[in-house]
């Protein structure tokens, strides 16, 4: 449930101090909460559990007055903060208070909450193993957690369903046939080889350091995304997005030739679902805190009661070409 924050906070923190990035606001809110906290060290299960339960509430309300800040003092667009609903689930109040008029139907709820549960956890990964590391060193929550977002930021891990939305952008641009196969592998083959684009021989969306035939949740994230096209009117560009998916993997292994397969992630998808529900591209990645979060509070509990309280120190080997 979604859940007020300290008196004061989001004017102190938030309002005086807006940032370009919700996830940097993000990250030096969790932060501050800290200071709020008068057992801010205490590492036991009990107060860790409360700790966690405080912050997975609070994620919503934080990245929406961050994003409110945003349009304000850098857009230029009005100051509109709600409350958080008590009553209502983690979707509803995410939609509620992002949007001026406070208005949501019943479907875009239903969908994020899909959405919401498909980013939760993911075993290991950046963030995760961030989380894990400075939790094993016994640091507190709060720099557990902030650490978690700082890694999910970037655009190689949560930031990814961002890059994706301003690729596609730039293809729907740059492609002028979003039906030919030819078109779209010459201009997929120069990005591949970094000659276009960015020039950093990325496809966002494609590829995964786990999932090689397919990643589940892309999968159904895929099913929904078709889905909600057709109700969208959106199914010309679903085609070319599923088209550039399908190309985007036969260039790989033509371009790369290593033997390994690739698949879509995650990423392909929810930015386009999140913009069909029409939310806007800077809480694409909040969102994905907001979701991830509650993995992040399920393995620090792990590292700090079942895994022997040894701190992850990795090891590097030097080698010299």
């Amino acid at each position: 449930r979604a859940r007020s924050m300290p008196s004061g906070f989001t004017e102190d923190m938030i309002l005086k101090a807006p940032s370009r990035n919700i996830m940097n606001q993000l990250a030096r809110s969790v932060l501050a909460l800290y200071s709020y906290d008068e057992s801010a060290d205490d590492t036991s299960l009990e107060n860790v559990l409360r700790q966690s339960i405080g912050l997975i509430a609070r994620f919503p309300l934080i990245a929406a007055n961050a994003f409110a800040a945003k349009r304000h003092y850098f857009d230029g667009k009005s100051l509109i903060l709600h409350n958080p609903e008590p009553e209502l689930s983690v979707a509803e109040n995410i939609l509620r208070m992002i949007r001026p008029d406070k208005a949501y139907t019943p479907e875009e709820s239903h969908l994020l909450d899909l959405m919401l549960i498909l980013h939760a956890e993911h075993s290991s990964n950046n963030s995760t193993f961030v989380c894990r590391a400075m939790s094993s060193s016994g640091t507190d929550t709060y720099s557990a957690i902030a650490g978690a977002v700082g890694s999910l930021k970037g655009p190689l891990h949560g930031g990814a369903n961002l890059a994706v939305m301003k690729m596609f952008d730039h293809l729907k641009e740059n492609i002028r046939h979003w039906d030919k196969v030819t078109e779209i592998d010459q201009y997929l083959n120069k990005m591949l080889r970094k000659e276009a684009y960015d020039h950093t021989g990325l496809i966002y969306g494609i590829g995964h350091a786990v999932y090689t035939i397919s990643d589940p949740r892309a999968i159904l994230l895929k099913e929904l995304a078709r889905d909600l096209a057709k109700e969208k009117g959106k199914e010309e560009e679903f085609a070319f997005l599923e088209l550039l998916e399908e190309r985007a993997i036969a260039m790989f292994g033509k371009i790369k030739n290593n033997g390994k397969t690739v698949s879509s992630n995650i990423d392909f998808y929810s930015g386009f679902v999140y913009e069909m529900i029409g939310l806007p591209q800077e809480i694409f990645t909040p969102l994905f805190a907001m979701a991830r979060i509650v993995g992040w509070c399920a393995h620090r509990n792990e590292e700090l009661n079942f895994e022997g309280k040894r701190i992850i120190r990795p090891a590097y080997k030097n080698v010299l070409e």
